[in-house]
């Protein structure tokens, strides 16, 4: 007969061995044609398959290859280290907002379950300067799962890359924008909000650019947002905002015929001007967190004329931690910049 000691040692290893047999697991494998001439031909395939033993519900960030739009999604590099120049999208998205928006922003993979995702590199992607020759591709592994208490939960995948020559034609022209048009896909509604929104946008940049130049020392606010205080850092974001409070948000181009319902908004940072919006955008109020005033901010920021920021991180919470562990990056991370301009709740 087992002791009441062994017994519960017996259990305790059970559990144990339950719980690693629970644990979650993605591999991500892209494949692809092994030589490629033109650019535009350099389509590549990523599977990702679950390798648990458990239901995953994958949130379709745009960074991550579940989704189609051209993101920096791929690591890209020849034998020499040169990699090709990213001439993509940069996009506001929040995990909460997508898990609200439900299962047209979510994948949902039973155990060994996989899903193909095609993407097409010559959208993201300009091999002018690295040149001709055979690239390694790599898909982005970094992934969130939605938990039980619907929260995202980073996951990384096991990699698989993919090896490909590239010849000839080594960049694609995006097609010309219309310049006349401010409004393309939009309705007569969308364009009505829009109009408030950018009203709002315009308020918060001139808001935010006057409170830098009347605080140059440490504040909450800025804390908050960019982390310890110096005058290099100070100066980098009232450079953005200085930039930003000059443009028109009312002039801007506008294209809704984004359907991507987790996102919000995304621009090509060196086409000034023009931003998409997609589903999550037309869902979020007018001003306060996570605003489509502040969206025009967060994407304006991406525009390389006023400062071309980055996306380190999404959402308040992480932008707060990113602040404390990593302020040179928290100053140039375009959530960062959106919440100070909407500084809700409001901070001195």
């Amino acid at each position: 007969m087992f002791s009441s000691s062994l017994r519960a040692t017996l259990f305790a290893l059970a559990a144990s061995a339950v719980a690693v047999s629970a644990a979650p697991g993605l591999s991500v494998k892209v494949a692809g044609p092994s030589n490629v001439a033109g650019v535009e031909n350099l389509k590549v395939k990523t599977t990702v398959t679950n390798t648990g033993d458990e239901i995953l519900k994958i949130l379709n960030d745009p960074n991550s290859p579940l989704s189609k739009l051209p993101a920096n999604t791929f690591s890209i590099t020849d034998a020499k280290g040169a990699t090709p120049a990213f001439t993509g999208i940069k996009a506001k998205y929040a995990p909460a907002t997508a898990i609200a928006a439900g299962k047209d922003a979510i994948t949902v993979l039973a155990p060994g379950q996989s899903v193909e995702v095609e993407h097409d590199l010559s959208e993201a992607y300009n091999f002018s300067k690295s040149g001709e020759g055979a690239y390694s591709v790599e898909a982005n592994n970094l992934f969130y799962i939605v938990d039980s208490n619907n929260n995202a939960v980073p996951i990384y995948a096991k990699g698989e890359a993919h090896q490909a020559k590239l010849t000839g034609k080594l960049a694609v022209v995006r097609p010309a924008e219309l310049k006349r048009a401010t409004y393309n896909g939009c309705s007569a509604s969308q364009q009505s909000l829009l109009t408030t929104a950018a009203s709002s946008a315009q308020s918060y940049a001139a808001s935010a650019l006057s409170y830098l130049r009347a605080n140059t020392a440490a504040t909450t606010r800025f804390t908050t947002w960019f982390g310890t205080y110096t005058d290099a850092r100070h100066t980098t974001v009232q450079n953005h905002f200085t930039q930003i409070s000059s443009n028109t948000f009312s002039s801007y181009k506008y294209d809704c015929t984004c359907t991507d319902s987790g996102t919000y908004a995304y621009v090509y940072p060196a086409s000034f001007g023009t931003v998409y919006l997609c589903g999550a955008f037309w869902n979020a109020p007018t001003t306060g967190t996570d605003s489509k005033a502040g969206t025009l901010i967060h994407e304006s920021s991406h525009f390389t004329a006023n400062g071309g920021t980055q996306d380190y991180t999404y959402g308040q919470s992480s932008c707060k931690s990113l602040a404390i562990s990593n302020p040179n990056n928290a100053v140039n991370n375009a959530d960062s910049h959106e919440y100070f301009a909407e500084n809700n709740p409001a901070l001195a």
